[in-house]
């Protein structure tokens, strides 16, 4: 097996990989706003939601258990027990999978009618269905390469599985779609499950390449289903409330009458600004994908400095890198608009969800270790509990404050599960966090933001934000010389 990287330079060499996926799939989205317009991202968001759940459904948590097994074996030095663990994940994906596809399929037109209230998404819904085994494989092997810590031959994948993913789509919309939001839907799906077909045959030719010894066969069901079926409920659970959220927030907003077009209104946030405030997360996701197998075999080894080497660096990251998009997202927020989306209807929106940047982007990286430190029962019942929240502030509040309640629902319950996430793990690692570096660090983004805005051209006003930003993370101590080295060592692999 190929030399193990370092956990955090791994995420770095994933960051090139993240960004250009990510910056394609917004680029992406940015073009069929353009073609289908505002209405049609919504619908095109209310299929994806549904494809989404069924996704999550098939999906059964196997990715996220697939990893911490092998990991498992891996840092308890059994290598040759993995193979086990790989065959009992196939069987599981593929009965959970293809059950679900074949209910997918088969309530398609019920679906359409009933939740989605468009019978023209019938076709995409049941494209959707055909290819789910296909997808829901995949996430067994993408499981298995994170976790032996082959992320250059993940990443090389990835791009591959993207490049052909977007010229299907592209060839197809421009060939075929026109700007008819039926078909567009028709064409992202194709084109997203050409892409799954590559992936799952690349990666199951490489694994059988490496020629892996087995071992004695293992009891793996006990095991497997320990793992997985709680976090099966919880993303079942929790993708259901979001996407009972996706299809109730047009309904509830039609309620509203300074809404003029509920779903225009609902695609504006949830197509547009949204993949704007996610897309710099490129790298936490990358790194979150990494701390899950890497915390499962420190946990597994016994490694307790390691464990809370991981935890400090890991928030720290999380922390600085989410402060300073955040900022950078309010100060650029009317020219980003302008140049991805031609207006500033989304500018707004884009501004007050970039101040919840450094909480999600936490949160991110929080969820993950504790996952990867074996508490998933933990993250089920926090899930369950802010999405239910959600479904509940969503309904009471959309008829009455619009857009504006949509935001505070989104706020409060995703303040909630990073609160409890944050001191789940405090708690199992016996780490404690001082108060005032999140405080000291609002604090300095928010004065480095309101400093800036007084600069009137943008590349200046950004470089005035870094550079005071800066000052002050080192003022307070924050951010130091000796973490500065920490980062140019990464990088130079030292």
């Amino acid at each position: 097996m190929p030399k193990k990287l370092p956990i955090f330079y791994s995420a770095l060499m994933l960051t090139g990989v993240n960004l250009l996926l990510r910056f394609v799939g917004t680029s992406f989205q940015v073009y069929l706003s353009g073609r289908i317009g505002a209405a049609g991202i919504g619908l095109l968001q209310l299929v994806m939601s549904v494809g989404t759940l069924a996704m999550v459904a098939g999906i059964g948590g196997i990715r996220t258990a697939t990893m911490y097994l092998t990991a498992e074996e891996l840092g308890k030095k059994r290598p040759q027990n993995v193979v086990w663990v790989l065959s009992g994940c196939f069987l599981y994906s593929i009965l959970f999978s293809g059950s679900i596809a074949y209910l997918l399929y088969s309530l398609s037109p019920w679906i359409a009618e009933n939740w989605i209230g468009d019978l023209r998404t019938v076709g995409s819904l049941q494209l959707y269905a055909a290819f789910l085994p296909v997808s829901c494989l995949c996430a067994v092997m993408t499981g298995y390469f994170t976790a032996a810590n082959r992320i250059g031959t993940l990443a090389a994948v990835e791009v591959a599985e993207q490049a052909l993913s977007m010229f299907i789509t592209m060839a197809a919309l421009f060939l075929w779609a026109g700007t008819d939001p039926t078909r567009a839907c028709l064409c992202v799906i194709l084109g997203s499950s050409m892409g799954a077909c590559l992936t799952l045959l690349c990666l199951i030719i490489l694994r059988l390449r490496e020629k892996a010894a087995w071992g004695n066969r293992i009891p793996v069901a006990g095991r497997l289903l320990q793992t997985a079926l709680p976090l099966a409920v919880a993303d079942d659970l929790k993708s259901g409330i979001n996407t009972l959220e996706s299809l109730m927030v047009p309904k509830r907003l039609a309620r509203n009458l300074t809404v003029d077009n509920p779903l225009a209104a609902f695609g504006l946030v949830s197509g547009m600004v949204f993949p704007v405030i996610m897309f710099p997360a490129a790298i936490l996701f990358g790194l979150a994908d990494l701390l899950i197998p890497e915390l499962a075999r420190c946990n597994a080894a016994g490694s307790r400095q390691r464990i809370h080497y991981l935890v400090r660096k890991s928030l720290l990251v999380g922390l600085i890198y989410g402060i300073f998009f955040g900022g950078m997202l309010y100060l650029l927020s009317d020219e980003l608009c302008l140049w991805l989306y031609g207006d500033l209807a989304a500018a707004p929106h884009l501004r007050g969800y970039s101040l919840l940047i450094p909480m999600l982007y936490c949160d991110c990286l929080t969820d993950a270790m504790v996952k990867g430190l074996g508490q998933q029962s933990a993250s089920v019942r926090y899930n369950i509990f802010t999405s239910s929240l959600d479904v509940l502030f969503l309904y009471l509040l959309l008829p009455k404050y619009a857009m504006a309640g949509y935001f505070f629902s989104f706020f409060l319950t995703h303040l909630i599960n990073f609160i409890l996430s944050l001191r789940r793990l405090l708690r199992i690692t016996v780490k404690r966090i001082p108060f005032h570096i999140p405080v000291l660090s609002a604090a300095s983004v928010l004065f480095a933001v309101w400093a800036a805005s007084f600069v009137s051209v943008a590349v200046f006003r950004c470089i005035c934000f870094v550079l005071i930003l800066g000052c002050l993370l080192f003022l307070f101590r924050i951010l130091t010389l000796a973490d500065v080295r920490w980062l140019k060592c990464l990088i130079y692999k030292k």
